[in-house]
């Protein structure tokens, strides 16, 4: 008969301790004022795993998990319950089993099942998962994407809905040449890849990231679009790299996909001096896009970075590297205007320069009269631009 969690955490004395510990592994969690329910709770859910009595233990997690969905089997003892802003944590106990279930405001959960056995634990995640996820809407506008960070336990990866325009939705933001050139990329299938890297550079404002989300909704029926938060933290650590980089294998080759690896604001990794500044990250980042690496890795990385080309390491730029390689800058001075004309209509629309306008520069001035602001006296109208 398995013990229940609650009965195995308890306070003993050093000379219980010494005891208990001669003859097994033993662990030791200290409680404070600074731990949570929560955290009891998760505390509580190891015990079974960490005595060995309960030692298989499997996770999975959901989304659009339905409000009224169980997650719980119907035979399950309910230990303890958490509620803590919006985010609901349960504990439950059945025949050879222990169930902690987190479940989250935004429709998600997550559930972690230890058992005697591991078909066992793979038993109750399927019949706690059962018809308790519902299918999103159709909405083409819609596309997953994930979002890759580092955490505690290694490389961690999160699936999230962004929305995305549809690129000939958004090709008058663009001056004619890099429009004409995202326009040809998007049209690119797993047959058309010579070349694992996009290089996305120019000035900051320009629509570098509106045109990669548009990238991900054209590709979203060939490639996985993943975002990583901290690129710096995915070249300086080899061990978070190889977990990106390999990714999931699949021996169906119906189910294969290709991924494709977002770096934003990569400038220190791939300009000139990177060798010197990133030590070993150039080199790496070299090595997933055509090294060893890479190979037999159906991997792109878009790189988006406000340097110019000529300030750009060589390594990064050299003949038959880069997918494409696209200078994303300001719209003409009269490629601004069509675009002031087409948006603003009748309303007031500010002169534009020579040098032309940005796009960030130009849904300012569409949407300055829905802006609240404040500006201090003497402060000029503009400063301190969007990075």
């Amino acid at each position: 008969m398995t013990t229940n969690p609650q009965d195995r955490l308890r306070l003993v004395g050093p000379e219980e301790l010494a005891a208990a510990t001669a003859a097994v592994p033993s662990w030791v969690m200290n409680i404070d004022d600074s731990d949570t329910a929560r955290d009891i709770i998760d505390a509580l859910g190891l015990v079974p795993y960490l005595a060995g009595e309960q030692p298989h233990a499997v996770s999975v997690d959901l989304d659009n998990v339905k409000p009224d969905a169980p997650l719980c089997p119907d035979d399950a003892q309910v230990l303890r319950t958490s509620d803590e802003d919006g985010t609901r944590t349960t504990l439950s106990v059945g025949d050879g089993w222990t169930l902690r279930v987190l479940r989250r405001r935004g429709g998600g959960a997550l559930l972690n099942v230890s058992a005697v056995t591991e078909a066992l634990a793979r038993e109750v995640i399927e019949v706690c998962s059962a018809d308790a996820t519902v299918q999103p809407e159709s909405d083409d506008s819609r596309v997953e994407m994930g979002f890759w960070h580092i955490g505690s336990h290694g490389g961690q990866r999160r699936v999230r809905t962004i929305t995305a325009a549809a690129w000939p939705e958004i090709e008058g933001n663009y001056s004619a040449a890099p429009g004409a050139a995202i326009r040809q990329l998007t049209a690119v299938r797993p047959d058309d890849v010579r070349g694992r890297l996009l290089l996305l550079h120019g000035p900051p404002g320009t629509g570098k990231t509106s045109a990669l989300r548009a990238l991900a909704r054209e590709w979203s029926d060939w490639c996985q679009v993943d975002c990583v938060l901290d690129p710096e933290v995915l070249f300086a650590t080899p061990g978070y790299l190889m977990e990106v980089a390999i990714g999931v294998d699949s021996h169906d080759e119906s189910e294969r996909r290709w991924r494709l690896l977002v770096l934003e604001d990569c400038d220190e990794l791939i300009r000139g001096s990177a060798k010197e500044s990133t030590g070993q990250g150039l080199s790496r980042l070299l090595n997933l896009t055509d090294g060893m690496l890479g190979q037999g890795r159906d991997v792109l990385v878009a790189i988006t970075t406000n340097e110019r080309l000529s300030r750009l390491h060589p390594a990064v730029v050299r003949p038959g590297r880069c997918l494409a390689q696209l200078e994303v800058g300001p719209l003409s001075p009269a490629e601004a205007t069509a675009w002031l004309d087409r948006e603003l209509g009748d309303r007031p629309r500010p002169t534009v320069g020579p040098e032309g306008m940005t796009l960030a520069e130009l849904i300012a001035a569409r949407d300055d009269g829905e802006r609240i602001q404040a500006v201090s006296a003497g402060q000029p109208r503009g400063a301190g631009g969007y990075l």
